[in-house]
């Protein structure tokens, strides 16, 4: 059975190549698949830690990490991604249990506030997230606010 091999890494040791894969994997969902129009490239990938989950040097999934402060008044996740075409592994699970990981490793807390798309609330809610706003549009794709503490 494939299993993901995760790395935790901060921007400025992130390889070219590594930065170009992530970008290129966010591109694939979060632009074409979503056909969603928006500036991927924000500015605050410097800030974050990078969940990087690899199947044989290929980057398969990826989620960015934020302290507290960054983004929000608690850390959070962010950019959580797979590959559509690994999607059927199931591997989202294994992606938000290493960054919720991160999250307690490197900022030393549980408490963690997130922007979901909408469409997966119960996803989140699997991994211990509850809905704290009403729907809002974020680039026009309906999102809450969940919080996990």
């Amino acid at each position: 059975m494939d299993t993901l091999q995760f790395e935790i890494k901060p921007f400025n040791v992130l390889s070219a190549q590594e930065v170009y894969s992530v970008l290129q994997l966010r591109s694939k969902v979060f632009v074409v698949e979503q056909n969603c129009v928006y500036q991927d490239i924000d500015g605050k990938d410097a800030k974050a830690l990078h969940v990087i989950g690899s199947l044989d040097g290929t980057i398969v999934a990826y989620a960015r990490l934020f302290q507290a402060g960054d983004y929000f008044a608690e850390p959070s996740i962010g950019r959580v991604v797979v590959d559509p075409d690994y999607r059927d592994k199931k591997w989202g699970h294994d992606l938000m249990r290493e960054a919720i990981s991160g999250i307690e490793q490197y900022f030393g807390t549980t408490e963690i506030t997130i922007s979901a798309q909408q469409y997966l609330k119960k996803f989140y809610e699997s991994h211990g997230f509850v809905q704290t706003s009403e729907m809002y549009l974020e680039d026009d794709i309906p999102h809450i606010e969940m919080k996990k503490s």
